[in-house]
């Protein structure tokens, strides 16, 4: 007897031996039964009798067309659910709509709805708690992503992203003229431009072998793209990817590009040469910081880009999202396109000023906590939605040392913070606040606190947990590194975040499995 690899072929059968009959895969009732496929209908489809009511589209046209509130897929939901009574909760930018959503999910279900009108930051405020306590059988979340699982809210949740339609040729060639295809170009005539006053025109210098090369067709061989890394809100996801596959190709040369039927004048002017755009291909690189969606990023979690990145466009209105990518990336360079305005911004960001502010914080909150002991802490627990996370508040408290009292840190529930409301609790008592909310509190108004205001991620530094960014400097330990935006991250640096994972140990490769054979 031997032993051999399960892998190896297994012997001829014997001359006059039948051969043994292959098993079956799918045992059905009958002998034909695994054959025949049954159609499947998914569970979450939107019957027909929904998607075409006459009616239902007449009262979706009270809506803005280039705005996606899903409402055929709402009313689905609660019909098949029974919903009785339903809570609606969007943003303030999505309100001047929530009067005409309630009408036609009352008149289509019959379910009563209620509006939640407190302020939403994003979709860390989903409101569950509210709703539940107000009868809602079921929550319907506009305007932000899957945040909270759908298995963690304490009554049914629909999310609704509340895509926007936007100019996807006007924002393809809009890159196209104001980006170079070529590398070297690019860093030459966009990142070698130099600085300009705020809300100003910047004029792309561009030499006459550059003019030539806008006219022509494919990049020139042996021309390296630009790499471009393109992320957005999750409104605008369907256009970043719209954009990466418009801005992959290149564009074919004047002579063999078809004038076309319904183009704009833009796009019309484009094909007759009347103006330049890069023609060549780019480098395109959409990037994904789990559990967000590709391209998606928040206030508060961005990913992280390759170092050959040589700028990042950032389709939405507003800065605060764009902020925290820059934040993670501070050597990047960073546009705006504004799908409203249809404007391209270049953005900057103060990381100098904000690490020093940042880093004095943490350094007076180390103070504090070596003269003073971790009883003059507190830790505030946000409950406005689902900012808190116990398990954050347990993870701050846990890295404290024992204050001088063998005292705990005091526990303060708030919805939302401001310097007057902090400024109520008294000096002799409090030292220091670690708020357990959103990061962007501490950055973008702890400056406006007289006592420091600290992240949970700060409060590690501060407590020497961790090492701090590149400019601290904490019991003579300096930091290194970026500032991280990983906040709701499942890869995030670590568990005062309220989603971090830790990294699974390595797996043993298996021995490869023997068998033994007839020799």
């Amino acid at each position: 007897m031997s032993t051999v690899p399960e892998q190896a072929p297994a012997a001829a059968p014997a001359e006059g031996v039948e051969k043994p009959k292959p098993r079956r895969r799918f045992v059905g009732k009958t002998p034909g039964s695994a054959a025949r496929t049954a159609p499947r209908r998914v569970a979450n489809q939107v019957p027909d009798e929904i998607l075409n009511d006459p009616a239902l589209k007449e009262a979706m046209a009270a809506l803005p067309g280039n705005y996606n509130f899903e409402i055929p897929k709402t009313i689905h939901h609660v019909r098949r659910e029974g919903v009785k009574t339903v809570a609606l909760q969007m943003p303030e930018g999505l309100m001047m709509y929530g009067c005409a959503i309630a009408d036609i999910v009352e008149r289509f279900t019959g379910a009563q709805p209620l509006l939640l009108a407190d302020v939403t930051y994003g979709a860390c405020c989903i409101d569950d708690f509210t709703a539940r306590e107000m009868g809602a059988e079921m929550i319907v979340h506009y305007g932000h992503s899957c945040l909270i699982p759908v298995n963690q809210t304490s009554i049914k949740t629909l999310y609704i992203f509340v895509e926007i339609a936007i100019d996807s040729p006007h924002l393809a060639l809009s890159v196209r003229r104001n980006f170079p295809s070529d590398r070297e170009a690019f860093r030459r005539s966009v990142l070698g431009a130099g600085p300009a006053e705020p809300g100003a025109k910047v004029d792309i210098a561009l030499e006459a072998d550059e003019e030539k090369k806008l006219s022509e067709g494919a990049a020139a061989e042996g021309e390296t793209p630009t790499r471009l890394a393109l992320v957005g809100t999750i409104q605008f996801v369907a256009a970043v990817q719209a954009l990466r596959d418009d801005l992959e190709q290149a564009m074919p040369p004047l002579e063999e590009q078809a004038d076309g039927e319904g183009a704009d004048d833009a796009l019309a002017k484009v094909r007759k040469g009347e103006i330049g755009v890069w023609r060549g291909k780019y480098d395109v690189t959409i990037p994904q910081v789990r559990p967000l969606s590709p391209g998606e990023i928040l206030g508060c979690t961005a990913p992280r880009l390759p170092a050959d990145v040589d700028a990042l466009i950032y389709v939405g209105d507003g800065r605060f999202h764009l902020e925290s990518i820059m934040i993670a990336n501070p050597s990047v360079p960073a546009f705006r396109f504004d799908p409203y305005s249809k404007k391209f911004t270049r953005e900057v960001y103060e990381h100098k000023e904000m690490r020093a502010i940042r880093g004095d914080a943490v350094r007076n909150a180390r103070r504090n906590l070596v003269e003073r002991g971790a009883d003059s802490w507190a830790i505030l627990l946000g409950t406005l939605g689902r900012q808190g996370s116990l398990s954050v508040l347990k993870t701050v408290q846990g890295s404290l040392p024992p204050g001088t009292d063998a005292l705990p840190p005091l526990l303060i529930l708030l919805s939302e913070l401001s310097p007057a409301k902090l400024a109520l609790f008294s000096k002799d008592e409090i030292s220091t606040f670690v708020q357990t909310s959103c990061p962007r509190l501490s950055i973008d108004w702890g400056y406006a606190f007289s006592r420091p205001l600290l992240s949970s991620y700060e409060a590690s530094v501060a407590a020497g947990r961790i090492q701090g960014w590149e400019g601290t400097e904490v019991d003579g330990k300096k930091g290194a590194g970026d500032y991280p935006m990983d906040f709701y991250a499942d890869g995030s640096l670590g568990p005062w975040t309220p989603r971090h994972r830790p990294p699974r140990p390595p797996r043993e490769p298996r021995p490869p499995r023997m068998t033994k054979v007839a020799t």
